[in-house]
């Protein structure tokens, strides 16, 4: 049976599935587990996504050092910039172990198998020195590539970062804390538990915790894998064109909102075009343009006010001066008097977490 719902319900199912209702979560593992990985992305202009997702959803008994620590002893563990739930990666290894893939590979792929084949001395060299001396940081490890890294960007010539990118792909390196501010790599085996889910058993079960983590995704979205069937209902929503799949369990739950300040990296907005769609919401990551071009703002935060992204918070977290200094709070439509007072108070709570003094712009 198809379920119909109204935007507005698309909406709600979205802000619910996300955990940015009035309902707050139980604490951090809760939240990781119930989004399925948080993005660590380093920008931190307010401050690092994967806190700003974090404290979005649990407010300010949210500690960043809850996150390191976690990291550090593997109770969450990063795979690929993602960081997931240590249970969950039994859901990866059968993908690693295929990597890049399942034949007929596209052309970009085997190039990158072709790479780490030229170069498996320097691969073997690598996992020598981390099962002799590991955990070690990427400058510890010997570049003995005979074909170097080629790539119009930062990563030319960066023979080992490559290399160890793929090998985190391919299961047999994994990151392991940090020593300072420098990442620390170590054998996989030492780090990843043993349990590794059959393939197509893991596609789909990483399809269907998708889904719970979205409440309502479209149909043939980038993440969907061919002869994967699909998960939840099928669904159509008022107003948009083409055919989505909603988590049932979410449905027919009553919606209680409230306000949110939004990392860019968010997974509610990350889609830009599900976000256009379901929340008629204009938004784009502004930080690579120059600054005469941006709209909102270098880091703007997304503004959701219940179940509608309604604004955009251009604000810069200026630690050496000890301020939250927030140059613009831009409405897409007037705010009412609870929607303006409901963002302030959320705008000093982010200035409180980040122990810094709010500064608001004359």
């Amino acid at each position: 049976m198809t379920v119909h719902l109204s935007r507005a319900d698309a909406r709600r199912l979205a802000v619910r599935a996300q955990l940015l209702d009035a309902h707050r979560p139980d604490g951090m593992f809760d939240v990781v587990r119930r989004l399925t990985m948080l993005q660590n992305d380093p920008a931190s202009a307010v401050a690092p996504s994967a806190d700003l997702v974090l404290w979005s959803r649990l407010g300010s008994s949210y500690s960043p050092a809850q996150l390191r620590d976690a990291i550090d002893e593997q109770a969450l563990l990063e795979l690929r910039g993602m960081i997931h739930p240590a249970e969950d990666l039994a859901l990866y290894r059968a993908e690693m172990a295929e990597w890049p893939g399942r034949p007929p590979l596209p052309d970009w792929a085997e190039g990158l198998r072709e790479w780490v084949d030229v170069n498996n001395g320097c691969r073997l060299d690598v996992l020598s020195r981390l099962r002799a001396d590991g955990p070690l940081t990427t400058r510890e490890l010997p570049d003995t590539c005979v074909i170097p890294w080629r790539s119009s960007g930062w990563t030319n010539n960066r023979n080992i970062t490559k290399m160890i990118d793929f090998l985190v792909q391919r299961g047999e390196v994994a990151a392991a804390g940090r020593r300072g501010t420098d990442r620390l790599w170590d054998l996989a085996e030492r780090v990843y538990p043993d349990e590794a889910v059959p393939y197509e058993r893991a596609l789909g079960l990483r399809e269907q915790r998708r889904l719970r983590a979205l409440g309502i995704a479209r149909v043939g979205a980038p993440s969907t894998r061919g002869g994967v069937e699909p998960a939840g209902e099928p669904a159509v929503v008022e107003g948009v064109k083409g055919r989505w799949r909603v988590d049932p369990e979410l449905l027919d739950t009553a919606f209680a909102g409230r306000v949110a300040l939004l990392s860019p990296l968010d997974r509610l907005v990350y889609d830009r075009r599900r976000t256009a769609e379901l929340f008629e919401f204009d938004y784009q990551l502004e930080m690579f343009k120059p600054a005469a071009k941006r709209r909102w703002g270098y880091w703007a935060l997304p503004i959701l006010y219940e179940d509608r992204l309604v604004g955009k918070l251009d604000a810069t977290a200026d630690r050496r001066a000890g301020v939250l200094r927030v140059d613009a709070i831009h409405e897409d439509g007037p705010f009412t008097p609870a929607m303006a007072a409901g963002v302030r108070h959320e705008i000093k709570e982010l200035a409180g977490w980040l122990r810094l003094d709010l500064v608001l712009a004359t």
